[in-house]
């Protein structure tokens, strides 16, 4: 597993680390420890620093707890010809893609240092992400009753450029944020994004018809997340 750090400390109470291509299975089991670390220091009373995790996936896809198994669309051996990976796991949301080429940010923080509800904290992402998508000229919205950030809302060509699931527990966050940057599209061909049927999916890359700076990408995301933190 190769491991590179953005920043340690660049706020008293956070942590960025850059975990590079990482298998789901092995970022899931340290969100995991983190994630129970800020439990038991919450339940003990001490203060929480929380942690950012960046990262890539190899292909997977994972559904959420109050998903649909026929939202995936190929079986058991169609996932393995494709060299992808199948995970049910404790997040909201339904189906989504996780491949090379996507961003994904796992914040695990206490919302209580920031006097964030829940939802407080969705919107908080997906204007993260409109933000982020502003640097490159991308015009993107929230589309009403979809978590997520999306493209042309309210239109035919309506689609989605990042997926959000979360789980929260003693205002403890885990999982997080999916934006499709050079991502592989026909990945999303075998499943039903999120649950939709009608709806497409884009990626920056796509979206603007050039190979976009992944390194780039990632520091510009840091720097807007950790301003938004600083300035709740």
């Amino acid at each position: 597993m190769h491991l590179c750090f953005f920043f340690i400390d660049f706020m008293d109470n956070l942590i960025i680390k850059d975990l590079g291509l990482i298998s789901y299975a092995d970022a899931y089991q340290i969100q995991t420890e983190i994630f129970t670390g800020l439990l038991e220091q919450k339940s003990e009373n001490k203060k929480t620093q929380g942690t950012i995790l960046f990262c890539e996936h190899p292909h997977v896809y994972t559904i959420g707890k109050s998903g649909e198994r026929e939202n995936l669309l190929i079986s058991q051996d169609e996932l393995q010809k494709l060299n992808a990976e199948f995970f049910s796991v404790d997040r909201g949301g339904d189906i989504t893609y996780h491949g090379p080429g996507q961003m994904v940010v796992y914040p695990l923080i206490d919302l209580d240092n920031y006097k964030m509800g829940v939802k407080d904290y969705i919107y908080f992402l997906e204007y993260l992400i409109i933000d982020l998508l502003k640097e490159y000229g991308i015009n993107s919205k929230i589309s009403t009753g979809n978590i997520g950030v999306w493209l042309d809302v309210g239109k035919p060509s309506e689609r989605k450029i990042c997926s959000i699931g979360v789980k929260v527990s003693k205002k403890i966050t885990m999982h997080g944020i999916a934006l499709n940057v050079n991502t592989d599209l026909s990945y999303f061909n075998y499943i039903n994004p999120c649950g939709f049927t009608e709806k497409g999916v884009s990626s920056l890359k796509n979206e603007l018809s050039e190979e976009i700076d992944f390194e780039e990408i990632k520091n510009i995301t840091k720097n807007i997340l950790v301003r938004g933190l600083q300035n709740i």
